[in-house]
Parts: structure tokens; sequence; C-alpha cells
């Protein structure tokens, strides 16, 4: 029975492991913006290349808000969607990927200070239904009181729209494409919601930041998009996450953080400038939604555990009971001794008046002595009672010796007499 029992645990560990190694697939939802969807498809391409996690896309590209729904119901596993969308009790963070950030501009005049004023009756491109931009505009539009009957979406650029608002993260990639664009329309412009200096100055960019949390503000460099940025500008970014359902395996969403971190160095070498930002502690504290187990679980897997954390503490107290204890035991040694020098005084006073009689001692003087040591006696039981002396062997070598030097002194007296007589 024996081997038998050894090869059905061998083909058990082997089935187990073979289990664990096994690649899991996640279905993630194809994003409409063509960089988001070339990105993903980069991931899933280096993914497939030795991770344990592959990556498998909807057939259909879905907005952010209908990628959200199909997470929530379970008909996709993952999504990239940006950071600023409305909070979802039934959605959770993994790790964010990359910035996006606001482009605001106007295909016809100068560029300049951003003015909400130019929202008003005006065609507006932001991005399909659904996306970042459109909920920005639409956030904007809301506060400013303008109705939607006053402003016109249009679907591109061929429409000549009077304002347009896009999130876009910015890479070698997308200036070729801006520079492209500034090609057919030379009159496109960015404008700016300030000078980089005027953050934190009560502007028109802290007003954007307080009223989303999840916004940081960013400054276009001077350069980066050729004419269109003569002068710095200053604008807000906001992160693109991964998202999930709370219910998603934590293993594998770990596994899922560890496998995309180790490909960084490739997705940075084929999106310049999108990933460099990306770190092994990432930062999830301005997530909209709450983040998933498995990331927080991968956050702190350098953290120390109960023991270590409460190690040094435990070693302070430890060291606190041993010196109260040592202190203690001091206390209590200190108030033996001082009983014990008090007995020694009993001792010491009994044998000296037990020395200072003699044969030419008279009887007066023996009877002083005798009524002496019943004194000290009578003393040693009020200590007694009092609990400052002990009950202890050497209370009774105490009162034996008195009684001793009692009888003796006694018996002395009552032979003198006899003799007197």
């Amino acid at each position: 029975m024996r081997p038998i029992q050894l090869t059905a645990l061998a083909a058990c560990v082997a089935l187990l492991g073979a289990c664990d190694s096994g690649s899991r697939q996640l279905r993630a939802v194809t994003p409409t913006e063509p960089v988001d969807r070339g990105i993903t498809e980069d991931m899933s391409e280096l993914l497939a290349d030795g991770a344990n996690i592959s990556i498998q896309f909807t057939q259909t590209p879905l907005s952010e808000d209908a990628a959200l729904e199909a997470v929530a119901s379970g008909d996709a596993d993952i999504a990239l969607v940006s950071n600023n969308l409305p909070f979802r009790s039934d959605i959770a963070t993994i790790m964010p990927l990359y910035p996006t950030v606001l482009h605001i501009g106007r295909l016809e005049g100068e560029r300049g200070t951003f003015n909400l004023e130019m929202l008003r009756n005006a065609t507006i491109f932001a991005g399909p239904e659904g996306s970042a931009s459109r909920h920005v505009f639409e956030r904007i539009a809301t506060r400013m009181d303008i109705g939607k009957d006053e402003y016109r979406y249009v679907e591109d650029f061929e429409e000549a729209p009077d304002v347009v608002i896009v999130f876009s993260p910015i890479s070698l990639e997308r200036v070729r494409e801006v520079q492209r664009l500034l090609g057919e329309y030379p009159d496109f412009r960015l404008s700016s919601m300030g000078k980089p200096g005027d953050v934190g100055k009560g502007t028109i960019i802290d007003a954007a930041l307080l009223l989303n949390p999840s916004f940081r503000p960013f400054v276009i460099p001077l350069g980066t998009y050729g004419e269109m940025t003569k002068e710095a500008i200053l604008t807000v970014a906001v992160d693109k996450i991964l998202v999930t359902r709370r219910d998603l395996d934590s293993a594998t969403v770990y596994d899922l953080i560890k496998a995309i971190l180790r490909l960084r160095p490739a997705l940075a070498a084929r999106r310049p400038g999108l990933f460099q930002q990306l770190t092994d502690d990432f930062d999830v504290s301005r997530s909209t939604y709450i983040v998933h187990a498995g990331t927080q679980a991968y956050l702190h897997r350098d953290a120390p555990s109960v023991y270590e954390r409460y190690s040094g503490v435990a070693e302070v107290l430890v060291t606190v009971v041993v010196a109260l204890g040592s202190a203690l035991f001091a206390m209590v040694r200190i108030f033996r001794m001082r009983r014990k020098n008090l007995i020694d005084t009993f001792y010491t006073q009994t044998i000296a008046l037990q020395r200072s009689v003699n044969e030419s001692t008279s009887p007066a003087e023996r009877q002083r002595t005798i009524n002496e040591v019943r004194e000290l006696q009578s003393e040693a039981f009020d200590l007694l009672v009092d609990e400052k002396l002990s009950a202890d062997e050497s209370f009774r070598i105490f009162i034996t010796l008195s009684n001793d030097v009692l009888r003796q002194l006694e018996d002395s007296t009552v032979a003198v007499r006899a003799s007197d007589a």
C-alpha cells in the first residue's frame, strides 16, 4: 500500500503545481480611444511572452462608462478608465498606469488664458460619448449654468469646432500626431489656465483642483508641441487607472501588478514619456474608487509583520517589567533588611542585659534586668502586631533567647535569696 500512496501523493502534487503554474486569462474592455487601445494591446502582447496572466479583449470598444458597467456585471474583468469618473461601490482600483493631460484649444484665434465664457454657444469637440473629456466639460457647463441647448458636440475636427477639450497622454507619438494636426489647422492654439506660478493663488486652476480631487496641476513645457507651445501651458492631469470588480481574486490582482511592473521598461521603450513615473510603490491616494485587496497586499508586501512592528515596543515593555521587578525585589530586600536590623537590636540588647548580671549583682538589679527583658519582649510583640516585625525564624530565636535569659536571671535571683536566708 505504501508505494501506491506515494504515487497518489506525487500525482496530487504534480496536479497542484500544474494548476498553480497555468496561465490565468483576464477579459479586458477594449478602449474607444486609439492611444489607450494601442497601450493596452502592447501590454497584452508583452504579457503573452512568459507571464502567467494573459489578456483577452472584448470585440466591441466601449466608452469608459460602459466599460465600468461591463466590469461590474462580470462581462469583463478589467478596464482602463480615467480616475475622474463618478464613484462606484462595485468597482476597485488596481493601479494607475499613466497620466492624461487636459488640452483646451481653439481652431481659430490667438492663444490666451482659458475663459469659461468661450464655452457658451460654442461647438465642442470633447472626445467620444462617455469619455473623461466629456465628463469634465459637462461638469464645467453645469457649474456655469450652461444649458445643453447652448452648445453642440461635434465628432471630429473636420466639423471645425470652436473649442477642443481633450484629455490625452503626452508622448512622442502624440506630439507627432498634434504636429500633423497643426499642419492641417495652422490656427489651432492651446489655451492656458494661467501661468505656472498661479497655482495656490486662488485662480481658476485652484478651483479646478478643489472641485476635482483626482486632478493635479500640470505644466506642458515650452516647445512641447512646437508653434502651439511658444509659452508654457498650465493645465491639469488625471491618471488612467486599471480597475476591476471588488470580488476579483486578490492573488490574480497581485500577480497582474507584478507582471505589469516587470514589463515597465519594455512599455516605456514602446511609449516614451508615459511610464517613467510608474514605480514599484505607486500612489493610490487619489483613487476615485476603493483600492482592491490584491493591490493593498502588493503595496504592503515589505511592511513589517505584527511581531516585527511591535517587537521594539515589546522589548521596551520587557525591559520596564524587568526593571520594575528588580526594583520591587530590591524594595522587598530592603524592607526585610530593616526588619532584620530591628530584630538584631533586640538580640543585642538582650545579650547585653544578660552580660550585665554577675555574681555581685544585687537582687534588686537582677529584678530590674528581668523587667527590662520582659519590656523588650512586649515591645517586640507590639512591633509584630504593627507588622514592623515578621513572625519568622529570627523572631522565634529572639523569644527563645529572651526566655532563656529570663529563666537564668530568675533562677539566679532565687538562688541568691536562698543563700541570704
